[in-house]
């Protein structure tokens, strides 16, 4: 990406997280490691390691492994209302004994979490899913939402668009306001940024990267992918509280259920071992996807995705996705602006 293009698309968010552009890799539970946040951090936008339920030895690894790799900032995110309270009381602790200076949190808000690290004067990104839940976190003390929409892959909080989303909290909060779900183009970042959002947090244009933890199969299913092959489903419930959605691409499990995509009751869920990843068996209907270790039935597992997969079309490395995206926003806007882009600029 060019220095000048870096420059057009600075917001106020890239001095508050450290990043050159308002990219940020979504905290994707299994795939965004270090190797995946690396990538992304070095190459300008924000990286979170998604550490979801994540033992604390391997989130030590993967802290160190990320810290060794960038000197760039990065987030840990971890999920408060889907972890065991002494698990996430061991994985908050052990972030901080490590050094890690931001944390991002998704799901229900829990104030008393946001409080505990804020103590200890760290950034706190908070995914949320609608205005009330914007308002709760603002008022938990975190330092930027991010506005998540129907749109987007994994577990989806709120049932309202992302745009719709993004312009409603942003016109109520202080707060820099950061657009996820169905975004994977540069005319997506700049369609977010015209709306009041200060970045975009890209979860399935990353997937699809060298360099991420997510099984080369389910990559593959991104790319084959269009928006309408994805559906809304709970029925990849366990590991999570009841009736929590997520968007996946539809396969055996989705297409089996007809119609009847939401209002799955985990307890009623036969337990059925499906695949595993290295030695942990995998159940069907849990909310694993599959990564790089996961052998066993791929194609019944929960295969996330958002709905801007129409636009992935190939598996490259994250800072090339970036570049691509960065490269597409600033010349969207060039356009709209009625000036010529960077890129068109140096090359006249």
């Amino acid at each position: 990406m060019s220095a000048s293009s870096a420059i057009a698309l600075r917001t106020p968010l890239c001095d508050l997280l450290g990043c050159d552009v308002p990219v940020l890799l979504a905290g994707m539970g299994g795939v965004s490691r270090w190797e995946l946040a690396a990538a992304v951090a070095e190459a300008g936008g924000y990286a979170m390691l998604g550490m979801v339920r994540e033992d604390p030895g391997l989130i030590e690894a993967e802290v160190r492994a990320l810290q060794t790799a960038t000197r760039r900032r990065f987030a840990v995110n971890v999920i408060p209302a889907a972890t065991d309270p002494a698990l996430l009381d061991r994985q908050i602790g052990l972030c901080l004994d490590l050094g890690v200076t931001d944390f991002t949190f998704f799901w229900d808000v829990m104030p008393e979490v946001v409080r505990r690290v804020k103590r200890h004067g760290c950034l706190v990104l908070h995914q949320v899913g609608t205005p009330d839940a914007a308002r709760l976190a603002q008022d938990a003390g975190a330092d930027v939402l991010i506005a998540q929409g129907i749109e987007a892959g994994g577990h989806v909080h709120g049932r309202i668009g992302t745009l719709a989303l993004v312009e409603e909290i942003a016109a109520r909060s202080s707060l820099p306001v950061v657009a996820s779900g169905g975004i994977a183009t540069g005319a997506g970042l700049a369609a977010a940024l015209a709306l009041g959002a200060q970045g975009v947090q890209l979860g399935t244009a990353f997937l699809a990267t060298t360099e991420s933890f997510a099984h080369d199969y389910h990559k593959q299913r991104v790319v084959a992918a269009a928006a309408g092959d994805t559906v809304l489903t709970d029925v990849y419930v366990l590991n999570w509280p009841a009736h929590a959605a997520v968007r996946v691409i539809a396969n055996s499990v989705t297409e089996g259920l007809g119609f009847a995509t939401l209002g799955h009751d985990p307890e009623k869920l036969p337990r059925q071992v499906i695949a595993h990843e290295a030695a942990r068996p995998i159940y069907r209907y849990s909310t694993d996807s599959p990564l790089r270790i996961t052998t066993g039935d791929l194609e019944a597992m929960a295969l996330f995705s958002g709905q801007g997969v129409s636009a992935i079309t190939d598996v490259v490395p994250a800072g090339v996705r970036l570049g691509r995206i960065i490269a597409e926003a600033e010349a969207c806007l060039a356009r709209l602006a009625g000036t010529p882009s960077a890129s068109t600029a140096q090359t006249a």
